[in-house]
């Protein structure tokens, strides 16, 4: 499937007003996008979101616009988003992440009509149009069942790295069944199948299928239609991926830049206002 040219488009100094920012701050982490008038990406960063939001607000647009090697007058229109936005105290507007992931996700999948977003305090199910407009959204955000903060939780018991997880569930062959998906009690159910000398890869191919589960649930009252895209955090985990993908029975949209997706939306919407 054709995907725009996302690599870095590097170019000297540029006239002003040529450019556009969308600045994503999330709970866990900050992406900054700067996209030309032609819609490439020519600067971006991630970085951690920590205690002082709005500081990584401004870190994460510095550094975007050092990799796209322009100077701040370049840039004409600036849009916040994620729950942070009102925290970009540099930015023109916000948008909410909703809009900027739909947005997004139809960009970088032309052929988008459903998104499963899975950050680290929340999972959405987004329903979009052929120009990414939302048309429909759920969200999970009183429960860290089923978000980034879930999986962490599950890895740390088992003294594994987040990063490592999706893997090692992928080598389970008798998934365990968890008897809730609540972050809270999880160490329980984790520390109760060890005890019974299940693997640790059988314990983690059922966490990432009961995640699955519940977040499929989540999405279908919004209804799901293909193609399906994966944005978040959470879509670098291969394990979440073959997860949803066995019980959507269907191949899922996920992109490297899944986690830019919210700001590649909001450099969007920034665009518009260009003029």
């Amino acid at each position: 499937m054709d995907m725009p040219d996302l690599q870095p488009r590097r170019s000297g100094r540029e006239h002003v007003a040529q450019f556009a920012c969308g600045v994503d701050v999330g709970s866990t982490q900050t992406k900054a996008i700067v996209m030309d008038r032609e819609r490439r990406i020519v600067g971006r960063t991630l970085i951690d979101t920590g205690a002082h939001v709005t500081r990584a607000a401004e870190r994460a647009f510095q550094h975007a616009l050092d990799e796209a090697h322009i100077e701040r007058d370049a840039i004409g229109f600036v849009v916040g988003t994620g729950y942070g936005r009102y925290k970009v105290t540099f930015g023109d507007t916000q948008v909410t992440e909703i809009s900027c992931h739909g947005r997004g996700a139809q960009f970088v999948f032309p052929g988008t009509r459903t998104v499963i977003d899975m950050g680290g305090q929340d999972a959405k199910g987004i329903r979009v149009s052929d120009t990414g407009e939302v048309q429909d959204f759920v969200m999970n955000d009183k429960c860290a069942a089923g978000t980034g903060r879930f999986l962490k939780n599950a890895a740390e018991v088992l003294s594994l790295s987040l990063d490592e997880i999706g893997a090692v569930s992928l080598r389970g062959c008798n998934p365990v069944r968890l008897s809730t998906v609540c972050t809270v009690f999880v160490e329980s159910d984790i520390m109760s199948y060890l005890a019974q000398e299940r693997s640790v890869e059988d314990i983690l191919a059922g966490i990432h299928s009961a995640v699955a589960a519940r977040t499929v649930a989540l999405v279908r009252r919004v209804g799901i239609e293909e193609q399906v895209t994966f944005t978040g955090g959470v879509a670098k985990n291969i394990g979440m991926i073959r997860a949803l993908e066995q019980k959507l029975e269907m191949k899922l949209n996920v992109s490297p830049e899944s986690h830019f997706v919210g700001a590649i939306g909001a450099a969007l919407f920034a665009l518009d206002r260009l003029g």
